[in-house]
């Protein structure tokens, strides 16, 4: 199989966030890139938030006030999984890593390690989720 033919399954769509260029004309995603915004937009909407796409999101965002502990960190690696696994055909989710950031203590850091399908291209990246919003930290 041809690398051309692997880079044309990952899609080309919109960047997001959605930005046009300085002709005038929208901003592209290709290729790997395409899939991580496509991740980025899956964690970042959350479960009913599209209303044609009620299924479409992760439910990470029902546990925005829990506390940073180990149970949150646990439910929310289990959430992404599912949702990256339901949202994105591209990948195989490899590994979900949540742990709490160094510096801020509403914020956890979730590493999502995964395998682009068409090329077993590994990539990572890694989506920052605040909890306890409004408690002034």
């Amino acid at each position: 199989m041809s690398t051309s033919l692997n880079r044309s399954y990952l899609g080309t769509g919109w960047k997001f966030p959605v930005r046009v260029n300085p002709a005038g004309n929208l901003s592209w995603s290709v290729g790997e890139q395409s899939v991580q915004e496509a991740i980025w937009i899956i964690l970042g909407t959350a479960l009913g938030e599209r209303q044609m796409l009620p299924m479409f999101g992760c439910g990470i965002h029902d546990l925005v006030f829990a506390p940073n502990n180990a149970t949150t960190q646990t439910n929310v690696s289990h959430l992404v999984k599912q949702a990256l696994s339901q949202g994105e055909p591209r990948i195989d989710v490899l590994d979900v890593n949540v742990s709490a950031a160094p510096d801020q203590a509403n914020m956890l850091l979730i590493r999502v390690d995964y395998r682009i399908r068409s090329n077993n291209a590994m990539n990572n990246m890694v989506y920052p989720f605040y909890i306890t919003e409004g408690t002034g930290g």
